[in-house]
């Protein structure tokens, strides 16, 4: 099993997809930044916004493994950055007030058009290493495909928060559940990167407006979020009533960058 690996890194060595380093397709001291979680909160809180978490920051060396994964073929870093959106979503279910309740992660669908670009669907990728992340840490977890997109909207590159916004409306449609959800279950959003918020305004509207009356709250996790320093505040999420994100044991960073060679 370990000869193929070995003669692909004759031809390719592997180098960390965040700093260059050879050795690693993702080294420790890059795996680190996405060990911190911390709530998203856009420059501009926009309305709607669930609580959201994110493994750490979208800047730095972690945008370019980001967007080694998800534009550039790299597809060795599911493993790696699937721990990472495991992390973010056991801080955000830490959160939520009472006993330990179970996840449903719910990806957010790509256009058709970024998906027919990139050949797959990449944050169902996430979403499946996360699940199994979860589950081998004891936590009760599964992934349901809840939404789905409709129509076409404008590439998003440019515009502004409100724009974006107004982009996304009626994007976003809930779809019935295959079979009953978990008793208790909290409906996670999952994605890779949040930025203005928008699509997860969008996506965590038509998510709510297909659930029960009485049902929590939508909540949210990502890899990364585009670090908006807000001099003077709590770190309490506007709007998010009786939520709140607690310290959370960090994993290993090796769980992230893979002991040796094996990732």
């Amino acid at each position: 099993m370990g000869v193929f690996p070995s003669l692909a890194d004759l031809v390719l060595p592997r180098t960390c997809a965040g700093c260059g380093v050879p050795g690693r397709s993702l080294c420790p001291r890059c795996a680190v930044l996405l060990t911190v979680p911390r709530l998203a909160q856009p420059r501009r809180f926009p309305e709607g916004l669930p609580p959201t978490v994110a493994a750490g920051a979208y800047a730095g060396a972690v945008r370019p493994v980001v967007n080694a994964f998800k534009e550039h073929g790299r597809a060795e870093l599911a493993r790696p950055l699937g721990v990472a959106l495991a992390l973010a979503v056991a801080a955000v279910r830490t959160g939520v007030p009472g006993p330990a309740r179970p996840v449903v992660l719910v990806p957010v669908p790509g256009s058709r058009a970024a998906l027919a670009a990139r050949g797959r669907d990449h944050v169902r990728e996430l979403t499946v290493r996360a699940v199994a992340e979860l589950r081998a840490q004891g936590v009760a977890a599964e992934q349901r495909r809840l939404l789905r997109r409709r129509g076409r909207v404008r590439d998003s590159a440019g515009l502004t928060a409100v724009q974006r916004r107004a982009n996304l409306a009626g994007t976003f449609v809930g779809e019935h559940p295959d079979g009953r959800l978990p008793a208790g279950a909290l409906l996670v959003l999952v994605d890779d990167v949040v930025t203005t918020g928008a699509t997860l305004c969008a996506a965590a509207e038509a998510l709510a407006g297909g659930a029960a009356g009485g049902a929590p709250p939508v909540l949210a996790a990502v890899v990364a979020a585009t670090p908006r320093p807000l001099p003077g505040t709590s770190g309490r999420a506007t709007g998010s009533h009786g939520y709140r994100v607690r310290n959370v044991p960090q994993l290993h960073h090796d769980r992230l960058s893979g002991p040796g060679r094996s990732d």
